[in-house]
């Protein structure tokens, strides 16, 4: 299975705002976008950069998309042609995709401390959906689906501590968590509101159907 390796802070750089790869970490001074010598493109000659082109304008709006999720081009191309084929505007519908991936939504529900964190601890086959095991982070879900945790006290142990961590944290209204069961629901499909990266999704359409 592929994966990214790469330094994370460094996509964050590249694309100019706080993709949120490291979690809590990310809203401390830590974060290299809170360093005034950081705080820009990763490179020797950045600041050489000039204004970019329509194509790199458009090329950057997708990029920003895949790495805040965590998908591959090959991924972002299957959840596109998706959106394609659903009614209504296809840029909407390819972020609703992406907002409905099981890793994300344990995020959401602060099971987890970032996006890759959920994608290990379901992998790793801590995550129910309705009762069953499910290790595919790209599984979608759908409403009424329940999220619970694998019945063992690692497991119990390990998310937690996550939500101990944070325990006035709030969910989006599409999603309902029990902190104290640790179990999450889906109540509604997530809409353009719930998006909480800024990204204008018409040119990513412009981008792939070019």
């Amino acid at each position: 299975m592929a994966r990214m390796l790469g330094a994370v802070c460094r996509m964050c750089r590249r694309e100019g705002i706080k993709l949120m790869l490291k979690g809590a970490r990310c809203e401390t001074a830590k974060c290299p976008m809170e360093r005034q010598d950081h705080n820009r493109p990763p490179g020797m000659f950045a600041w050489r950069r000039g204004r970019g082109s329509e194509f790199s304008v458009r090329l950057r709006e997708k990029q920003k998309v895949k790495r805040y999720y965590g998908v591959l081009e090959k991924q972002f191309r299957i959840y596109f042609r998706k959106a394609e084929i659903l009614r209504g505007n296809t840029g909407q519908n390819l972020l609703c995709l992406l907002e409905r991936r099981l890793d994300n939504v344990v995020f959401k529900l602060h099971f987890a401390y970032s996006r890759r964190h959920a994608r290990q601890v379901i992998s790793q086959g801590h995550i129910h959906v309705n009762g069953r095991k499910v290790d595919i982070p790209g599984y979608l879900v759908k409403p009424g689906d329940k999220i619970t945790l694998k019945n063992a006290p690692k497991t119990q142990k390990m998310v937690r501590t996550v939500l101990d961590n944070d325990p006035n944290a709030s969910v989006q209204p599409w999603l309902q968590v029990n902190p104290a069961a640790a179990e999450g629901l889906v109540q509604a499909l997530p809409s353009r509101n719930d998006v909480q990266i800024p990204v204008e999704e018409y040119l990513i359409v412009e981008f792939c159907s070019r």
